[in-house]
């Protein structure tokens, strides 16, 4: 873990080696007081040097300025080394999230993992910047002060030094109690920002329930788990400053004593004595800023490994000599596929169906009986294991053919549309970015929207709010619509498009879906029955097994389970999936 963390400084090696130099001077500087003193007290003044007093005095001035211009440097570009780590880190993190398989979110909230890219990531560019100059700095001190507290006088110091070891000893101790209430802190953050964005995202769910206290009880379930988390780490870390600052404080007392009988015995003089209690404070101030950085290091630490942990999560795989799916005509084959989310119940078993290019298959049956699973098998959303069977595109194994080639044949129109924070103009093209502004208002021609855009203040350029909450349902499906339209797939996948929609609606929708499948190889899952008896041939789906397959004539003149489902439907003007 350390040398991919160490990795991020790889580009700004030239800027780090200053920042540290810089540490460095000002770590160097910072011994000149002390020497000066001793000087001044044993030399100049008892002399009466007056103009070396005042040459001394300047030169100490002088690099007092300097010193601050060091620390400018160091604040300001040391931060910004840390900040450009944390964008490569979050840039890095963003682009692993997109090679991410669906099952990685099944598994895993919006919120926690937007706390991995947000607050873990700060914590991380804070250690990124402080880690290193505070080690150096403090190093150095210690190390500096060390040999010019011998000069002064070697009993006085090793007995200052034989404190250090308690120092490590107590350290250590608490420094692992912190590591581990620090990282269930954070995990307890990602839970409050988890409940934050699905209450934000679901508020109109919310207030059209009144459900306002269950939400905000629930918050405060989250809230508590974060506070009794905060607790543990800042007791942790109360005992951890408290201790090891009384051990410093114990310095001070060792010096006023010992040195206070150094002196009535005449071992060192007075003003040897006055700079040695100038001079430990060279010594125990870096100390405490080492003391105070193991808080900072924990929460580093923590971010990083977090981060670490969704960086090695296996992104989406293919095989290592996959092929570019071109020319692609769009004929399906599924061949015995057997599939499970969970090892210990199959949603498919031995499923097999040959789609020809061009024709439209429907998919019918109960909620739960696999329709929507072979939609998401088609495109390799969840991949087929040696032994599940194989689907086919124009006759080649989808597990052999490159993600990107089959996606990109692949169009889909889902019940539960989802837009992008932007323009009506943005969410078209996100169907084919380089798409010419002809193109775009063709697609939105052909999924009957255009007319509608052009009504509006902006056209093309409105802003349609979060998820496109600024339109009607029936508005954000022709949108959808039209991406599909631009994206111009050979395979194309319905998967219950019109099932939340009014009848009225309904109809519109379906002729730009109509308009949408012409030419091109279709699978539907069903919602209402009256929308698929045109399907070339349509097929129940239950218990993860196709039962029929025909016609809708066939199959309402065969009395099974279809005939069944289309009669209860249209007696009871009930839906089902």
């Amino acid at each position: 873990m350390l040398k991919r963390f160490m990795s991020y400084y790889g580009p700004h090696k030239k800027m780090m080696v200053l920042d540290m130099l810089a540490a460095l001077c000002i770590s160097v500087i910072g011994m000149v007081y002390p020497i000066v003193t001793r000087n001044m007290l044993n030399i100049y003044i008892p002399e009466k040097q007056y103009k070396t007093i005042v040459i001394a005095g300047i030169v100490v001035l002088v690099l007092y300025v300097l010193r601050m211009l060091l620390r400018y440097f160091v604040q300001y570009y040391g931060h910004i080394i840390g900040v450009k780590m944390q964008s490569q880190m979050r840039i890095d993190l963003f682009g692993h999230l997109q090679k991410l398989p669906y099952r990685f979110y099944d598994n895993n909230e919006t919120g926690r993992i937007m706390t991995r890219i947000t607050s873990d990531l700060f914590e991380v560019c804070e250690l990124a910047h402080h880690g290193p100059e505070n080690l150096l700095i403090s190093s150095v001190m210690i190390v500096l002060s060390f040999i010019y507290l011998m000069t002064i006088d070697w009993i006085l110091t090793l007995i200052i030094f034989a404190c250090v070891p308690i120092l490590v000893v107590v350290t250590a101790h608490y420094r692992k109690a912190m590591k581990t209430a620090f990282a269930d802190r954070r995990k307890s953050n990602a839970t409050i920002n988890a409940a934050v964005e699905s209450s934000v995202t679901g508020i109109r769910v919310t207030k059209a329930y009144t459900n306002a206290p269950l939400e905000v009880k629930k918050f405060k379930r989250g809230d508590e788990e974060f506070v009794n988390a905060s607790k543990s780490a800042y007791n942790a870390m109360a005992k951890f400053h408290s201790s090891t600052t009384f051990i410093t404080d114990v310095f001070n007392v060792i010096i006023l004593i010992a040195g206070g009988l150094f002196l009535y015995a005449g071992r060192i003089n007075f003003g040897d004595y006055s700079t040695f209690i100038v001079s430990v404070n060279l010594f125990i101030s870096p100390v405490n800023t080492l003391i105070s950085f193991m808080e900072q290091f924990q929460n580093g630490v923590s971010g990083f490994k977090r981060f670490v942990e969704i960086m090695e999560e296996e992104p989406e795989a293919e095989a290592p000599d996959a092929k570019p799916l071109e020319n692609v005509e769009g004929k399906i084959e599924f061949r015995n596929v057997t599939y499970a989310y969970d090892p210990e119940k199959d949603v498919l078993r031995d499923v097999s169906l040959t789609l020809e290019k061009g024709r439209k298959l429907a998919l019918v049956g109960p909620s739960g009986g696999g329709k929507t699973t072979l939609c998401h098998l088609l495109p390799n959303f969840y991949q087929l294991r040696d032994g599940e069977g194989s689907i086919l595109i124009d006759g080649k194994d989808i597990r052999s053919l490159t993600l990107e080639s089959v996606r990109r044949n692949i169009g889909i129109v889902q019940q539960d549309v989802f837009l992008f924070v932007g323009t009506i103009r943005e969410n078209i093209l996100y169907g084919r970015p380089d798409a010419t502004e002809e193109e775009m208002m063709e697609a939105a021609r052909r999924a009957n929207i255009h007319d509608y855009i052009m009504t509006l203040p902006n056209g093309y350029d409105t802003e349609i709010g979060e998820r496109g909450v600024k339109l009607s349902g029936g508005q954000k499906q022709r949108l959808s619509i039209a991406r599909v339209f631009l994206k111009n797939p050979a395979i194309l996948i319905l998967d219950e498009a019109t099932s939340a929609l009014d009848n009225t609606t309904e109809v519109l929708i379906q002729q730009a879906l109509d308009e949408l499948c012409r030419g091109r190889t279709t699978l539907v899952v069903a919602h209402r029955l009256s929308t698929i008896r045109n399907a070339d041939e349509i097929a129940v789906v239950m218990n993860g097994e196709i039962t029929e397959r025909g016609t809708h004539e066939e199959l309402i003149a065969r009395g099974g389970t279809y005939r069944e489902l289309y009669a209860l439907q249209f007696r009871d003007n009930d839906t089902f999936e």
